[in-house]
């Protein structure tokens, strides 16, 4: 979070050329970069992928989206905070935490309405931090939570902290040093297990933090986590100037080394959603394994541009993934230049025998570059020291509309020498992101590079799936993925895309051979977004060699969606080895039910309007503010009962305040109820202007024959509705109606595959 006076960083992102070192135009030599997977240097930290405000609400954005980001730290205003309309650390912990996060930092200044924050006195603050701090303490998740007490001391109360040429300089850092110590104190006195971050500066300032620490040590109040922002130019040329030199003075003080969180990171300008400028962030915060938020710029509930519409991805959004799906250690990456614009990162995984390497960023927007990938060190994995296979994967950026997906950029077989092999690559784009699959040769056919494939030795695997480069036969792509006999752990999860939501035809290629005390139907268990779907029987096959085509037809929303296939029996029951899933649309229609329709009933305020926007035309608004504001949908027809999806088209453009720069959306809430009972209230995103219609997807169970599905909103508005459809979870091959009263997902959100 900034004020006005950084607008400045506008000004000095064109002047890209003067400041980072060169990575090329289409006219230079090719730069390389040198990959070295003989050299561990540690496990995967996946600390850039935070975010501060990127959690609006629950099910802002929704939890297949995150997931696959492997999230590690988050930053979200204080309980009831008013600083934005949503936001709240507590609200959205729980979301977080279920797809992974391991830390919520609290910016506690942020229950105040303004930024700068209102100077009402030290009093002040620390009455309001009575309040706050029993919430937090109270909350299940009371151990996820870091409370941040300043949040850019530098620019608020304290102003002139960094001056060292005046005596107004000192007088200032003695107040803030002053009241640090008397705000820690009293958060350790409400919580007892209190963990604390700061200082918390908007930039990081040598001799401040030599200063800041000396008197923490000597004070006992010392940070549990430490933080600053990184939101300008010198990033690029200073990372490890600021990282070394912030460890050093743990050195000199003789503290032992403190978690470091760069809880806002990005420029204002033309990095969010950017991946060819977000690589560049990612690598260096990898490379010194600390967290790193993205910058709270634009509205929240976006995971900060990496998300649109709630569902689906943005070009960084796909990089993001990558990264968190990155595993085994990370390896020596030595890019061109140190501070230079093209940056790589790389893991190498031995259980799954690959290595994987993320990479881009050049000097200017528009450039079209080259560069060789060196890639050392083959000979001391034995599976890759003779040949290997090598996929190179781009993405491309989308602004913050969204994307389409990762494609190939090329793929060969390299047979190694003297451990290492040389992989020149051409036309890459400034603003795009790349990621290079090492995996070893096993003379097999080239992968089908088309959209709606997913190879399974590329998917996320869990438990005992495992990927060998043995000796089979018939397979597509590199190999397949197999150890799912005889346990209930194995899955392999895809990651894929769908363009808009209805029915799609899910195509398991598989291989189901002789297996001692394996029956003749084998069974998986289909995962959908994080919930079981159903069971899937699959036919054996002649032999280990011998491949077939299982075909299940689902619902999918449009954007991304997580697929698994998981073993659930502790038998030879799902003996089975998988080789890809291919997606391709199920024609088979969805029922849609107009808001305006004459078999609805409307309540108090809600009323039919005209938009040439609308489905039909026209839509419903003013529901809600009042209980008897609502909108009742009749004759909703259901062939049997079971749980269904509920598609709802609607539009949401409020806003609450003003900011300099945030866009202070606001999350419209519709309690939802089935035939009188069931009620849900989701939380609806915004869609930026009133005549922008987008979807949600919720489940609702349905009796059958006829039912009633009423909107309202007892307390505020609900969004404007412009029409619901209706789609069981799952249907047949011929296309007729399966009921189906499994236990499925209640956010049907999703994610992607490389």
């Amino acid at each position: 979070m900034r004020s006005r006076k950084w607008s400045s960083v506008l000004v000095v992102t064109t002047v890209l050329v003067s400041i980072w070192g060169g990575s090329g135009s289409a006219k230079a030599a090719s730069p390389q970069i040198v990959v070295d997977l003989a050299s561990n240097t540690g496990s995967m930290k996946y600390g850039a992928s935070g975010f501060l405000y990127g959690l609006g609400s629950d099910g802002v954005p929704s939890s297949t989206m995150l997931t696959p980001l492997n999230p590690q730290a988050i930053a979200q205003k204080a309980p009831d905070g008013a600083q934005h309309p949503n936001g709240d650390a507590l609200k959205v912990a729980p979301e977080f935490i279920k797809a992974g996060g391991k830390e919520i930092q609290i910016y506690m200044q942020d229950i105040y309405e303004n930024w700068p924050y209102e100077n009402l006195g030290l009093q002040d603050y620390l009455k309001k931090i009575d309040v706050m701090v029993p919430k937090v303490v109270a909350d299940p998740n009371h151990s996820k939570f870091v409370y941040v007490p300043f949040n850019e001391p530098d620019g608020i109360w304290y102003q002139g902290i960094n001056n060292y040429n005046n005596a107004s300089g000192q007088e200032a850092r003695n107040k803030f040093f002053a009241d640090w110590k008397t705000v820690y104190n009293h958060i350790r006195s409400l919580d007892s297990q209190a963990k604390i971050a700061g200082p918390n500066l908007a930039a990081y300032h040598a001799q401040f933090y030599d200063d800041f620490f000396t008197y923490a040590k000597n004070n006992n109040v010392l940070p549990d986590v430490t933080t600053w922002h990184e939101l300008g130019n010198d990033f690029f040329t200073d990372w490890y100037n600021h990282y070394n030199h912030y460890r050093n003075v743990e050195k000199k003080l003789g503290i032992s080394a403190i978690p470091i969180a760069i809880n806002e990171y990005a420029r204002i300008s033309g990095d969010l959603g950017v991946p060819g400028n977000l690589i560049q962030w990612m690598t260096r915060l990898e490379n010194s394994k600390v967290d790193g938020m993205l910058a709270y710029w634009t509205a929240a509930g976006t995971l900060n541009d990496l998300v649109t519409e709630n569902n689906k991805p943005t070009g960084g959004w796909w990089l993001y993934k990558w990264y968190g799906q990155l595993t085994g250690h990370t390896v020596t990456v030595t890019p061109p230049t140190t501070n230079g614009s093209l940056q790589a990162l790389a893991a190498l995984d031995p259980d799954k025998k690959q290595a994987r390497i993320l990479f881009g960023g050049s000097v200017n927007p528009s450039d079209v570059y080259s560069t060789d990938v060196v890639i050392k060190g083959l000979d001391t994995a034995s599976y890759m020291s003779k040949n290997v296979h090598v996929s190179i994967i781009g993405v491309n950026n989308s602004g913050t509309n969204p994307a389409n997906d990762p494609y190939s950029v090329q793929e060969q077989n390299y047979p190694v020498t003297n451990g290492q092999i040389t992989v020149p690559i051409h036309n890459l784009k400034a603003l795009s992101a790349y990621q290079i699959i090492v995996s070893p040769n096993t003379n097999s056919q080239t992968i089908n590079n088309s959209s709606n494939r997913y190879e399974a030795e590329y998917a996320k695997l869990n438990g005992t799936a495992k990927v060998t480069y043995g000796s089979n036969t018939g397979y597509s792509g590199t190999y397949f993925v197999e150890g799912y006999g005889n346990t209930n752990n194995a899955s392999t999860e895809f990651i894929v895309s769908a363009p808009t939501n209805g029915y799609y035809n899910l195509n398991l290629r598989y291989s189901a051979g002789p297996f001692s005390n394996a029956p003749t139907t084998r069974q998986l268990k289909l995962v959908l977004n994080g919930s079981d779907l159903t069971t899937v029987n699959l036919d054996s096959t002649a032999n280990w060699n011998t491949w077939n085509t299982k075909t299940t037809s689902v619902f999918l929303n449009a954007g991304i969606n997580r697929i698994s296939y998981n073993a659930f029996t502790t038998d030879e029951s799902d003996a089975v080895n998988l080789d890809y899933l291919e997606i391709s649309p199920n024609t088979t229609a969805i029922n849609s039910y107009e808001a305006e329709s004459n078999s609805n009933v409307l309540g108090g305020t809600a009323i039919v309007t005209d938009d040439a926007a609308a489905s039909g035309g026209k839509y419903v608004g003013y529901i809600g503010n009042g209980a008897s504001n609502t909108l009742q949908f009749n004759d909703i027809t259901a062939p049997k009962a079971g749980k269904y999806r509920m598609v709802v088209t609607f539009a949401n453009a409020e806003v609450k305040g003003e900011h300099s720069y945030n866009n202070n959306v606001v999350e419209r809430v519709a309690t939802i109820t089935v035939n009188g009972d069931q009620a849900q209230s989701p939380n609806f995103f915004n869609t930026r202007q009133w005549n922008n219609y987008k979807t949600m997807v919720f489940d609702v169970n349905l009796k059958a024959g006829t039912n009633t599905i009423k909107f309202t909103n007892a307390s505020a508005y609900a969004p404007n509705i412009d029409r619901i459809q209706i789609a069981m979870p799952i249907i047949n091959n011929t296309g007729n109606s399966i009921a189906n009263n499994d236990s499925v997902i209640a956010d049907v959100y999703s994610s992607n595959q490389s």
